[in-house]
């Protein structure tokens, strides 16, 4: 997690006081105000050896090592800590996410149980309890990139990776005539680039001259599409600006954005942008393909998180728009950061609020007709137990970066080529529903998205004209099912698709075409092999029966379920009024009165087809419940 915080300089990442509590912690203290983590961790580590170890001193071995990406180290402190005593909910958080980057899944969900208990409204805490699966929904997914450690990475922090004119631009800490940054030990970072070879190699490595490099940090770039406008963040000491506590003596600076002109001896004419502020940091930028939108992380207030995703328009003449925040379908009460917008306009981003495989993780969403896709991990290889970011790609090639602290690496943080197998994509639903009779948009009718198992995806009303609008990930089979007051239940198949949008139509019949004098006619409402418990078609069915129920508050229905063959005697009577009642059961859950259905069980004695032997589909003909008018029908 180091290069996250090397680009957090105005915030404290600890949930607890970075000052003493007593004369012993004093030194340790301050260098953990200062950002000296490295010598923190040393210094409390001998409060420890003399005894003087206490549930405030492990939380802040704990949080020096979670800064600097110490996973094992960190979580044994974590786990101190909760021993003796402290027990705030962040820490619990961070916890589970050394967990994870430990490979510990089962301990790591213990501990995001805990914290969902004291934090149930929490963003984080609600993704994760909607998903507790999701880990193995990720690892499922597959391998849909190949990953490769590239041959520039240093023995120090490398990241980033962006191409422009046949340059590939990254930042790195491998300057050993710059100071070291207290934080981890390692030289301030600087941006490099080199020239893409026609053998796929990256050769020439150039510093750039000091007009974007400066004794302070710099960081990710990102150009114009002519390439003639470079953007990159830069420390804000650099223009004099920072804030310093009285009481550690410390200076604290922010991140702003720069932009550099190109002239015929490279970037120069290095302005700051408007929308920086002393008061908090803007990084990370990425420009969108035709120009017009940048896209960058901060944590200015008003947001949802520690630091959020932001954009903002760009005019002819580079003047920024108002910054505009992407909203908490992206942002979280963790941090994202490191946003991409590529040639297709999809946003990439990094984060540790979404549901991942450990520190951060790499993730991504698309604009389709003015709403954003659902938030989709991407994936192994990309993500790993470690932090991964500073995502970029050509959507055309499928090739591109993605930055990491994993295991196996050269160096505090690498650069990986990367290169697609598979597709990432997202498929707009369009669903128009309509009177079977007259044709006419049915507005309000209640639609919902169903997964092949039956999971429901999502639910909502169709708009004034009848349309409803859903995405869902690139060959993913749904079932679109469809309810109205006064009309039958309907529902229509979507096959999986890689196309941009897919329309259906599903057409409602008016109720009383399942009513007749006798009876109210439903598709078979199927059970699972020695189950009565209604599943989710069986539901859908019986939304029909409460449909005309409602529409004739008088009419009174008696249920008779029916069994096929198979079985005993004694086992299919039995069965057959387990779910008689299970039935009744689901009617009354709707509001319908007990008094007006009542149900018994048939067994197999009533065959719909009498076979022996029976084919599959007599048993399922077999297999039925039926709905009898004892009065109040729609001739009575």
């Amino acid at each position: 997690m180091k290069k996250i915080q090397l680009f957090i300089f105005a915030i404290l990442i600890s949930s607890t006081s970075v000052f003493a509590q007593s004369d012993a912690t004093k030194k340790a203290d301050k260098l953990f105000a200062k950002y000296k983590f490295v010598d923190a961790i040393e210094a409390y580590n001998k409060l420890v050896e003399k005894g003087e170890g206490d549930a405030y001193v492990y939380s802040r071995l704990a949080e020096a090592n979670y800064n600097i990406f110490s996973t094992i180290e960190s979580e044994k402190w974590y786990a101190k800590a909760l021993e003796a005593g402290a027990s705030q909910p962040e820490m619990l958080f961070k916890y589970s996410e050394m967990l994870k980057a430990n490979g510990k899944y089962d301990a790591s969900n213990k501990q995001m149980d805990k914290f969902a208990s004291m934090r149930p409204g929490d963003d984080r805490a609600v993704m994760y309890k909607a998903n507790p699966e999701y880990l193995s929904k990720i690892l499922d997914k597959g391998k849909k990139f190949n990953v490769q450690n590239l041959d520039l990475n240093s023995k120090m922090s490398d990241f980033g990776g962006t191409l422009q004119d046949g340059k590939l631009y990254i930042t790195s800490s491998r300057n050993a005539s710059r100071k070291n940054y207290g934080w981890n030990e390692e030289p301030f970072l600087d941006i490099y680039s080199y020239t893409a070879a026609e053998d796929g190699s990256y050769q020439g490595e150039t510093l750039l001259d000091g007009k974007i490099n400066t004794k302070y940090h710099e960081g990710l770039t990102s150009f114009t599409p002519d390439g003639k406008t470079m953007y990159f963040s830069r420390e804000s000491f650099f223009e004099n600006i920072y804030e310093k506590d009285s009481l550690s003596n410390t200076k604290y600076s922010v991140l702003h954005l720069f932009k550099a002109n190109k002239g015929a001896n490279g970037f120069s004419q290095v302005e700051a942008l408007p929308i920086n502020s002393q008061n908090y940091s803007i990084k990370n930028p990425t420009i969108s393909a035709d120009g017009s939108t940048i896209y960058f992380a901060s944590d200015m207030p008003g947001g949802f998180g520690n630091f959020d995703i932001y954009k903002a328009s760009l005019d002819g003449n580079g003047k920024v728009g108002t910054p505009v925040n992407m909203g908490q379908k992206v942002n979280t009460e963790g941090q994202e950061m490191f946003p991409y917008i590529s040639d297709n306009n999809t946003l990439y981003f990094s984060s540790t609020g979404h549901l991942g495989l450990g520190g951060m993780d790499v993730f991504y969403t698309k604009e389709i007709d003015g709403k954003l896709a659902p938030i989709r991990n991407v994936g192994i290889p990309i993500n790993s137990n470690g932090d991964d970011f500073a995502f970029r790609m050509n959507e055309e090639t499928g090739e591109g970066f993605v930055s990491s602290n994993r295991e196996g690496g050269k160096g505090s943080d690498d650069i990986y080529g990367i290169k697609k197998l598979q597709p990432l994509c997202d498929v707009l639903i369009v669903g128009t529903v309509l009177d079977e009779k007259t044709g006419t948009p049915l507005a309000g009718a209640l639609t919902t998205l169903v997964d092949a198992q039956g999971n429901v995806l999502a639910s909502k009303p169709a708009n004034a004209k009848g349309v409803v609008e859903y995405i869902v990930e690139c060959e993913t089979g749904t079932e679109l099912q469809v309810t109205m007051d006064g009309y039958e239940s309907n529902k229509v198949t979507i096959a999986a698709s890689n196309e941009e949008e897919v329309a259906v139509t599903v057409s409602l019949k008016p109720i009383e075409a399942i009513v007749t004098p006798e009876r109210v006619i439903l598709n078979p409402i199927y059970f699972d092999y020695d189950k009565s418990n209604i599943t989710a078609r069986a539901a859908f069915e019986l939304d029909n029966l409460v449909q005309v129920m409602n529409k004739y508050p008088n009419m009174v229905i008696q249920a008779t379920s029916h069994t096929d063959f198979r079985g005993s005697n004694q086992y299919n009577q039995r069965l057959s009024e387990r779910r008689a009642q299970t039935t009744t059961q689901y009617v009354i859950s709707k509001g319908i009165a007990a008094s007006r259905i009542s149900a018994s069980g048939r067994g197999e004695t009533e065959p719909a087809i009498d076979c022996n032997p029976c084919t599959d589909q007599d048993h399922d003909l077999n297999r039925r419940s039926q709905f009898f008018i004892i009065s109040g029908g729609p001739q009575q």
